[in-house]
C-alpha cells in the first residue's frame, strides 16, 4: 500500500512539474518573449549601468533634496505602520480565540484582515488615487490599509499561539476582559508584536518608493522625475541612498529583535 502511495505522490509531482513547464512555454509563445535575446542582453545592460548609472558631481549637488524626500518617505512609512499597528491590535484582541471572545468578533476580524491583506499596496494606491489624487495622504492610506491587514492577521496568530494558562488563571480570579488583556495577553506577546511592527516598517519603506511613483510623492516621485528627464546620475544617487537607508534600518531592526526576543 505504501508503494502505491509513493507512486501516486511521484505521479502528482511529475504532473505539476509538466503543467508548470507547459504554462511557462505558453506564456513565452503568447508574449513572443525571446529568451535567448533576453539572457544575452544582460552583459550589455550591465555595461550600460557601469557607464551611466552612477552619481556624478551634478547629482551630488541634489543630495539635500534627495535626503529631504527620503526622510519624508521614511516618516510616512513609520507613521502609517504605527497607526495601523494600533488598530490591528484592537482587531486582533477582538478576533483572537485565546482572549475568549471568538464567535462573531473572530469571524469579522479575520474576514477584515483577509480582505485588507490580500489587496496589494500598489492596488490600494491605484484605488485611493481616484478619490484622493496624487498627494502624500494617498500614499499614507495605501500603506496604512496594507499594514493593517497584514498586522491584524499576524497579531491574531501571535496571540492565539501564546500559552493561555495565565489567561485562565486571571479568569479564575474574576478578572475582567481589559485586565486580562493588560496583565497577561499584551505583556506575553509584546516582543513578537514589536518584531512584526519592525518587519512591517522595513517592508513599507521598500514599498513606499513604488507608491511614490504612483502617487507623485516622496523619493519615488523624485526618482521618476530624474529618470524621465534622462538624468540617470541623479536617479542612481537615489537608488544608492535608498539601499543604504534600508540596510541601516534592517540592521537596527535586527538588533532590536535580538534584544527583546
Amino acid at each position: 500500500m505504501s508503494d502505491h502511495y509513493f507512486a501516486r505522490k511521484r505521479m502528482r509531482t511529475l504532473f505539476y512539474c509538466l503543467l508548470l513547464l507547459v504554462m511557462t512555454a505558453a506564456a513565452i509563445v503568447i508574449t513572443e518573449f525571446d529568451v535567448v535575446t533576453g539572457f544575452t542582453s544582460i552583459p550589455q545592460a550591465a555595461i550600460w549601468v557601469f557607464d551611466h548609472f552612477y552619481p556624478d558631481a551634478k547629482a551630488m549637488k541634489r543630495l539635500p533634496d534627495i535626503i529631504d524626500s527620503l526622510i519624508e518617505t521614511i516618516l510616512v512609512s513609520v507613521a502609517a505602520t504605527t497607526v495601523a499597528a494600533l488598530f490591528a491590535l484592537i482587531f486582533a484582541m477582538a478576533g483572537s480565540i485565546t482572549t475568549g471572545r471568538g464567535g462573531i468578533f473572530s469571524v469579522i476580524s479575520r474576514s477584515v484582515a483577509t480582505v485588507f491583506r490580500n489587496i496589494d499596496v500598489a492596488a490600494w494606491s491605484m484605488i485611493l488615487l481616484i478619490s484622493f489624487g496624487q498627494n502624500v495622504l494617498t500614499g499614507y492610506l495605501a500603506l496604512f490599509f496594507g499594514s493593517f491587514g497584514f498586522l491584524t492577521r499576524a497579531f491574531i496568530e501571535t496571540i492565539d499561539e501564546m500559552s493561555n494558562s495565565s489567561v485562565e488563571a486571571l479568569k479564575s480570579t474574576g478578572a475582567g476582559y481589559l485586565t486580562i488583556m493588560a496583565q497577561s495577553v499584551i505583556p506575553s506577546c509584546i516582543p513578537q508584536l514589536i518584531s512584526w511592527v519592525l518587519f512591517m516598517m522595513e517592508t513599507n519603506i521598500r514599498q513606499a518608493t513604488l507608491i511614490g511613483i504612483l502617487t507623485g510623492t516622496g523619493i519615488g516621485f523624485l526618482f521618476s522625475l530624474y529618470y524621465k528627464s534622462l538624468d540617470f546620475h541623479s536617479a542612481s544617487l537615489i537608488v544608492i541612498a535608498l539601499v543604504l537607508t534600508i540596510a541601516v534600518f534592517e540592521t537596527v531592526s535586527n538588533y532590536i529583535r535580538k534584544v527583546i526576543m
